[in-house]
């Protein structure tokens, strides 16, 4: 679960969120482990009690089209329109971009990516022993390295949390910006797509039946929460005590650069950009492999995975083009709409026991999700769109009609009526059967 969950990525949103949340640092990290770790568990629990075969067969009781729409709007989020793109910036902004002048970043980034996705491309079309081996040695190494950079951290701090003020939503709603920030991981929708995989291995250990692979995964979800929560609490504290020694940068891979740096100089900085930009490789091969899989089965008589694969590579490759911090601001409209249906999806499937995946259920908690889910992606989108007289007068009316939307919850509350509509329904239509 922690191979799976914990990529090279996810490091870059604590150390940002650290250094942004300064003094409330400690309620900003709650917020994210709710929502960075706590739910990607829940993902795979709900899954196995659900007993779904897979993500589209999971959001079946809503609607088949609505099941095809959300499967591949997750996996086209979490592969090439975001995710995987994301995997080389990430590496560039840790790696290469303190040894390329400013005036050359968009040519060093158009000549990174090209090699890095050549390379994704290559092994994603030839699967082989690369990818056992580099999860084998050099994940290892690179949480050796990141723990040495993080005990460092402790034992000789760059400065104090408490010195540094909070910025923008963190002064006045660090629990809540905490909790959003924690989408941008996009670890609750990969548990999604990743559950067959945990459940079937829980399955070869010989226990099959539902809730005792439920029980199995809380049990191995423990651990990986313990080792999530450790790294990303160490990696927010990082954040909020580097500006004693560093500059504030735009994203985290540039801190977790500079921070490096500072400890242990020239040869440290090298090295965890090797390592870095390695696990992101094998990130990105895992998930061009995994989405071109899933769409070839999907949809089979398109395309072939062969070209799945290497249309997901071009198009990763533009993406990545546009820089790490547009990358991740473009994100987050989708994810403030897809976040709350994976959510309500979720909870509906640890249901499974009491509502037996009844569709009116299902069908009136997303429908009623989705048009308040779709006013926090208005509020999200960049600031030139957000000026549109539309947009604004979408955001002005949920913002007075839609409790909790200021603070990114607004469809809590309509996804708890469309609940309590489908139950009432529900159980009407069982007590007319008997």
């Amino acid at each position: 679960m922690f191979g799976l969950f914990f990529g090279a990525g996810n490091l870059i949103f604590p150390v940002k969120m650290g250094q942004d949340a300064g003094s409330n640092t400690l309620w900003a990290t709650i917020g994210f482990l709710i929502t960075g770790v706590g739910l990607p568990i829940l993902g795979i629990m709900a899954s196995a009690l659900s007993e779904s075969e897979s993500l589209f067969d999971m959001a079946k009781p809503v609607h088949v089209k609505y099941s095809i729409f959300f499967t591949c709007a997750l996996y086209l989020t979490i592969g090439p329109l975001f995710a995987i793109p994301r995997t080389a910036t990430v590496a560039f902004e840790v790696g290469m971009n303190p040894f390329i002048p400013k005036e050359q970043l968009r040519l060093g980034l158009l000549i990174f990516s090209l090699v890095f996705f050549s390379l994704t491309l290559y092994f994603s079309l030839r699967p082989g022993r690369i990818i056992d081996w580099v999860g084998k040695y050099l994940t290892p190494i690179f949480l050796i390295l990141l723990s040495i950079l993080l005990i460092a951290t402790y034992v000789k701090p760059m400065g104090q949390v408490s010195q540094y003020p909070p910025q923008g939503n963190y002064m006045t709603k660090a629990l809540f910006t905490g909790l959003l920030d924690g989408y941008n991981t996009m670890d609750a929708l990969a548990s999604l797509a990743f559950a067959i995989i945990i459940i079937s291995n829980i399955r070869k250990l010989g226990v099959n039946k539902s809730h005792a692979i439920a029980i199995e995964s809380c049990k191995s979800g423990l651990v990986s929460v313990i080792g999530m929560g450790v790294i990303y609490a160490s990696l927010a504290y990082m954040g909020a005590t580097s500006l004693g020694s560093v500059s504030r940068a735009d994203n985290g891979g540039a801190i977790l650069s500079l921070v490096s740096n500072h400890y242990f100089g020239v040869v440290g900085k090298v090295l965890l950009a090797g390592i870095v930009g390695v696990a992101c490789l094998k990130t990105a091969i895992g998930l061009i492999t995994s989405c071109s899989e899933m769409f070839s089965e999907m949809f089979p008589n398109s395309i072939s995975y062969r070209n799945y694969a290497i249309l997901f590579t071009v198009f990763s490759f533009i993406i990545a083009n546009f820089g790490l911090n547009n990358i991740i601001q473009l994100s987050i409209p989708v994810l403030m709409f897809l976040y709350p249906l994976a959510i309500t999806l979720i909870i509906l499937s640890l249901l499974t026991p009491f509502i037996h995946k009844q569709s009116d259920v299902y069908k009136w908690t997303t429908g009623l999700t989705m048009i308040a889910a779709f006013f926090d992606l208005c509020k999200a989108l960049p600031e030139p769109l957000q000026q549109n007289i539309v947009t604004k007068g979408v955001v002005n009316f949920a913002h007075i009609y839609l409790p909790g939307f200021d603070y990114g919850f607004g469809w809590v509350l309509p996804a708890l009526f469309g609940f309590l509509i489908g139950f009432m329904i529900y159980k009407t239509k069982k007590a007319a059967a008997i």
